[in-house]
């Protein structure tokens, strides 16, 4: 019987050996497929791969049923040649050796033409804003509460004669959420500027201290009072994370600031800070990216920012075009992306109807494409 199977496979039809560069990568990949007769069964198949010098390395040892396979070992450029041998029991039946085949990097990748198309609505949609905000148009922002609280938290502490307690987190200069942070910081300082009250910024990070002492004193130069700017108001505490909460934490009690504002990125010590300034009688508004540490503020606080509201808020607070123009592109394409899903799940739900076979034409030209 193997003997029988030797000639089948090895004489009467060897496996018919097909060899391409990988289409859509970076190189050193070459993609090999076969084909054997649909009449005969094999144990495992061994694919070979033979150099430019003659050397030949086995790539690997597949199941029968395997009809192709990625060879990822090679170098670009350089010629290999490749051969099947099927494995009967006991027997061992090779093809015949391949075609000259080589890999080289694609410059680029077809298969993500979608990414591509959707980069440039996108960005198509962010310059229309910007330039529609730039234009002077209106542009409408969904109310947020814990902004509009802030020209009033402001008011609040001026009346009263005392601090604003403005921490920007606990994270780096890396961190999206501290930049947004910083930005917001910055709206802040000019109403502050603006109304005479006294800012206090205690900082964790020596960088984020830097950064914000120097928004501060920008926007203090914008409100046109660069003479009430006091830069050891903005102040670097410590490294460590409790001591740096301990440090807020008596700073809140000591001062009894009339506001307290905590955006940015927060850890364990959200809940701390937050109940603290709570027993101040403190106006607190908060905001982070952090789902964790969000229900201890939305608690704690009288005004959170949740999530993307946080990044919103600089201009939200500001009105600036290019921020406005900014919000406004990414919100469109979100809705862009949602009616995109929500139309492609209706015509694969519609396509699984037998007596719509018109939908499922659809979803496979979209597959194909």
């Amino acid at each position: 019987m193997n003997l029988i199977l030797c000639f089948l496979i090895g004489v009467f039809v060897p496996p018919i050996i097909s060899v391409r560069d990988t289409p859509n990568d970076a190189g050193k990949s070459i993609t090999v497929s076969w084909q054997l007769p649909e009449a005969v069964t094999v144990e495992a198949l061994v694919l070979e791969r033979m150099a430019a010098d003659g050397q030949t390395v086995t790539v690997a040892t597949l199941p029968g049923t395997e009809k192709g396979y990625v060879d990822e070992g090679v170098t670009d450029r350089q010629p290999y040649r490749y051969r099947v041998a099927a494995v009967a029991g006991a027997d061992t039946v090779w093809g015949a050796w391949s075609a000259v085949v080589q890999s080289s990097p694609q410059f680029f990748n077809w298969a993500r033409v979608n990414i591509l198309v959707a980069m440039l609505i996108f960005f198509a949609l962010v310059i229309y804003f910007i330039e529609h905000a730039k234009a002077g148009r209106y542009l409408f922002v969904r109310r947020i509460a814990g902004l509009d609280a802030v020209e009033e938290a402001v008011g609040r502490a001026t009346e009263m004669g005392k601090p604003i307690v403005y921490v920007p987190g606990l994270g780096s200069v890396a961190d999206i959420a501290t930049i947004a942070s910083l930005n917001i910081l910055g709206e802040v300082a000019k109403k502050t500027a603006q109304y005479d009250s006294a800012l206090l910024v205690p900082n964790r990070d020596p960088i984020v201290y830097t950064v914000a002492r120097e928004v501060v004193k920008e926007a203090y130069t914008k409100a046109g009072r660069p003479d009430a700017f006091k830069p050891d108001n903005i102040f670097f505490v410590t490294s460590e994370q409790f001591a740096y909460a301990a440090a807020v934490d008596g700073l809140m009690v000591r001062e009894k600031p009339a506001t307290n504002f905590f955006l940015g990125t927060f850890w364990a010590e959200s809940l701390i800070l937050a109940e603290t300034g709570a027993t101040t009688g403190a106006i607190q508004i908060a905001g982070t990216d952090s789902v964790f540490q969000l229900p201890f503020f939305i608690t704690a606080c009288d005004y959170t920012l949740i999530g993307e509201e946080l990044y919103a808020a600089s201009a939200y607070l500001s009105r600036e075009p290019l921020l406005l123009g900014s919000l406004k592109g990414q919100d469109y394409g979100k809705m862009l992306i949602i009616i995109i899903v929500v139309l492609g799940s209706v015509l694969l739900l519609l396509s699984k109807i037998p007596a719509l076979g018109f939908f499922s034409n659809i979803i496979n030209f979209f597959n194909v494409s």
